[in-house]
């Protein structure tokens, strides 16, 4: 860091000391020391990948700040001094690999020494010199003492050198990386006027930077409550690195256009497909629109605990005490909040798409702001699985547990029917009808829910009669056109049935993709 029309300052003094990190950009907070009489304050050699127009300057009661700028220049002559830097580093540490290597041949002469007293060396008629012992004792008590100091140095030596070998490869990345990295540099030129001493932060929002969420859930099934982790992954190849940073995470999504779509009209026009090609042209088309819209609509926008911050739009997660991090994409994982939640339990089960019951629980829904991640799954202090987990798709909090082997589910074709009826039967008719047993095993009565996707027509030449029994408890359930569900509750031993009969019916001429 330099100024124009005033002292010079150590370019050290002017570092990262803040960073807030958002899924997929961060905005980086740097601080400098600014003195009495000081015009101009220039930070230099920033990587030139960070937007000018998020540049923001605030100070410290005492220092005005007048007009800012920033100015791309050619990175050779900026990243020599760093080069040297990390290549005076590898340098100083081969240097401490070769005294350590004389250090363990030293004591592996030692070791052999040891090893031939007693014994003739390899090729000699005489034995070496033995040790000036009083008793055999004495002698055997010293091998043993000058053995175990000889082959405990030669183990640290080995052990400090593969640490000393690590540090190298970091740095030999990190002097490639220097090298072949972006060309320009960038430097933030902010006119300041200081009455007093202060601080100037320096702010600018960055991409290669971000978290991710992560999930870690244990179901305790006894007290019917889950303990949930909120974990967040963080990496970042900014090109600068973190050192002792204070860190946040925030769910804020500012890459997003913070401007919404703007509604437009939905235009019906009549459209006269080719004879004999009506069913396939003209879902083709009705099946094209809702989907155009749905695109548009997806692109809208034991150490000390974080602290949790809820504000209107986001939660926030200030990590306690400081973190480092390189610019290397490597990747930190921080435990960010631990939530114990009373949940519902209950085993839900699909037959006509899977015979097994999965373990569920449900709770209210936490406030504040949930992003979807990877899930890690306990059940009762076993690892069950893992899966992604996006909490944004219901009101409530669902999560699954594994399959519950105690639970027996069949199903059995009771009718298959293909035939035509209606007026000289000018219309093709197909009728299914299914049944499907549900055993319990378990010593205690369970809950269930029962969950069954029944044809939708979505021609008004196609009808649908659906029959059940017993009459579902919820129809469209969690709003989802045709899932119907049956919410009971199985005592152990106990059987239970539900039926299942579809009627449908369609012209004579014309056919119906998707019938069962």
């Amino acid at each position: 860091m330099s100024f124009g029309c005033g002292a010079a300052i150590a370019q050290e003094t002017s570092r990262i000391t803040a960073v807030t990190l958002y899924p997929g950009s961060a905005t980086v907070e740097r601080t400098a020391r600014v003195v009495p009489g000081m015009t101009r304050l220039e930070i230099s050699g920033l990587p030139a990948n960070f937007d000018p127009q998020t540049v923001r300057v605030e100070s410290d009661p005492g220092v005005r700040i007048g007009e800012v700028s920033t100015k791309d220049q050619s990175r050779t002559a900026a990243s020599n001094a760093r080069e040297s830097a990390i290549e005076d580093k590898i340098q100083a540490l081969k240097d401490r690999q070769a005294v350590l290597e004389v250090d363990a041949k030293s004591a592996q002469m030692a070791a052999d020494y040891i090893a031939r007293l007693g014994a003739p060396a390899p090729g000699a008629e005489k034995p070496a010199p033995a040790l000036n012992g009083k008793s055999v004792a004495e002698v055997i008590e010293a091998i043993r003492r000058g053995g175990s100091d000889a082959f405990g140095r030669i183990q640290k030596v080995q052990v400090q050198k593969r640490e000393i070998d690590k540090e190298i490869r970091a740095l030999e990345r990190d002097l490639a990386r220097l090298k072949s990295g972006a060309k320009d540099v960038r430097t933030i030129a902010v006119g300041v006027s200081a009455e007093l001493p202060g601080e100037v932060r320096v702010s600018y929002q960055v991409n290669g930077a971000g978290w991710r969420p992560a999930y870690r859930a244990g179901l305790d099934s006894a007290g019917s409550k889950v303990l949930l982790e909120r974990q967040g992954a963080i990496s970042q190849t900014t090109g600068e690195d973190w050192t002792d940073v204070k860190l946040k995470l925030s769910t804020g999504q500012p890459r997003l256009s913070p401007q919404g779509t703007e509604p437009r009209p939905w235009m019906l026009s009549l459209y006269s497909p080719r004879v004999g090609a009506l069913s396939e042209l003209s879902f083709d088309r009705a099946a094209a629109a809702p989907a155009q819209l749905t695109r548009k609509r997806a692109d809208e926008p034991k150490a000390e605990a974080p602290i949790e911050v809820q504000t209107t739009f986001a939660t926030e997660f200030e990590v306690p005490g400081v973190v480092s991090l390189p610019s290397d994409g490597r990747k930190l994982t921080v435990s960010l909040a631990k939530l114990a939640l009373p949940v519902k339990m209950r085993l839900r089960v699909v037959p006509r798409l899977d015979a097994a019951a999965i373990v569920t629980a449900e709770a209210e829904r936490p406030e504040g702001v949930w992003l979807a991640g990877d899930i890690q799954l306990y059940r009762d202090g076993n690892y069950v699985g893992a899966t992604s987990w996006n909490p944004q798709t219901s009101n409530a909090l669902a999560l699954p547990f594994g399959r519950d082997s105690l639970v027996r589910v069949k199903v059995d074709r009771a009718k298959d029917r293909n035939g035509s009826g209606g007026l000289i039967g000018q219309r093709n008719e197909r009728e299914v009808s299914d049944l499907y047993t549900l055993t319990s095993f378990h010593k205690t009565p369970v809950e269930l829910l029962v969950l069954e996707s029944s044809p939708v027509s979505t021609n008004d030449q196609i009808k649908v009669e659906a029959r059940f029994d017993p009459k579902p408890t919820a129809e469209n359930w969690e709003e989802r056109q045709g899932v119907v569900a049956w919410a009971r509750s199985i005592a152990p031993n106990q059987t239970l049935k539900f039926s299942v009969s579809y009627a449908i019916g369609y012209p004579k001429e014309g056919a119906v993709a998707g019938l069962p």
